[in-house]
């Protein structure tokens, strides 16, 4: 393989953001290490102050990964972006360190990008432990995503809103990608910047994507490069989570959208997680409060609904 620039002799950057996932990150680093024996890669975690040992687990286990310590959880688009100032790939393959690769995702992935020097990031097909297929394509969100059942988009217009729901035998363009597993290219980076750290988790690459498309650069999706993602496990599902989601996709649209499209997101969220709670409420009377998932999902629907009601703080 060639370098792209002078200072990019390595193939890969494999850059990991970690907080309290220390079993998760050994599993993961593993993987990293059977796998990619056939390409020069560096590895680089940021720690977000970790108070589980993976930082002495890494110093113990993994002493060539260049660790980076962070002394506050500073989010994922900042703690990416420090190690993406230091990288030295050509690529920069960013990896939640809840994924295990399979034997030949990233050669695949990496070969996809060598073949089109027009496509800026990659991702692959995101398996569940059992080997079932995650969602790893993103639509950019819309009004219509927000009004709309997403899966009932994907079933209806599968060109436009490509899922698992279809299986794919070569690789797709497509909008954005679940940041799992991501492989990006160097100069595509250096055309269009970091990430933005006004996004504390969730959406910080669906904004680079669209950044990237702006300047006409393609995101692209390999059906055939497998990762499996214990799903949540590094983040958790918990309500501040949540929060966290509604907050970086407001953020999304006050970026993107002018003040009329913006002021309606801010009406039809509401709206939406309404309806949601009054479903789910009826659910539950249904079944006399005896699903304890129905019981836990009405009362995160209710504390999003007080959260926008005291002006999402």
């Amino acid at each position: 393989m060639t370098a792209e620039g002078n200072d990019c002799r390595m193939d890969i950057s494999i850059i990991i953001v970690t907080w309290n996932t220390r079993e998760l990150l050994r599993r993961c680093l593993e993987s990293v290490e059977a796998t990619l024996q056939h390409l020069s890669y560096e590895v680089i975690v940021v720690d977000n102050a970790s108070t589980d040992g993976s930082p002495a687990m890494l110093r113990e286990r993994f002493p060539s990964v260049d660790l980076i310590e962070n002394d506050e959880n500073r989010g994922f688009g900042a703690a990416n972006n420090q190690a993406l100032r230091i990288m030295k790939g050509r690529y920069a393959l960013l990896l939640n360190s809840d994924t295990l690769l399979t034997e030949s995702a990233v050669s695949e992935l990496v070969t996809y990008l060598e073949r089109h020097p027009d496509v800026a990031m990659a991702c692959g097909q995101l398996l569940n432990a059992d080997g079932s297929r995650q969602n790893s394509i993103a639509a950019f969100p819309t009004l219509l995503t927000l009004m709309t059942n997403t899966p009932l988009l994907e079933y209806l217009f599968p060109r436009r809103f490509p899922s698992k729901r279809r299986r794919y035998a070569a690789p797709v363009e497509i909008e954005s990608a679940i940041g799992a597993c991501l492989l990006v290219r160097k100069s595509a980076i250096d055309a269009v910047g970091m990430f933005d750290e006004r996004y504390f988790f969730f959406f910080e690459e669906t904004d680079w994507a669209y950044r990237m498309r702006q300047v006409c650069w393609k995101i692209g999706h390999v059906p055939t490069a497998f990762i499996y993602h214990f799903q949540g496990q590094s983040i958790g599902r918990n309500l501040p989570s949540r929060i966290a989601f509604y907050r970086s996709r407001y953020q999304f649209f006050h970026k993107w959208k002018n003040r009329p499209y913006y002021i309606a997101v801010r009406a039809i969220i509401p709206l939406r997680l309404l309806l949601d709670w009054l479903l789910t409420f009826l659910g539950n009377l249904l079944l006399l409060g005896m699903n304890r998932e129905m019981r836990d999902r009405l009362a995160v629907y209710g504390h999003l609904l007080l959260w926008h009601i005291r002006g999402c703080s």
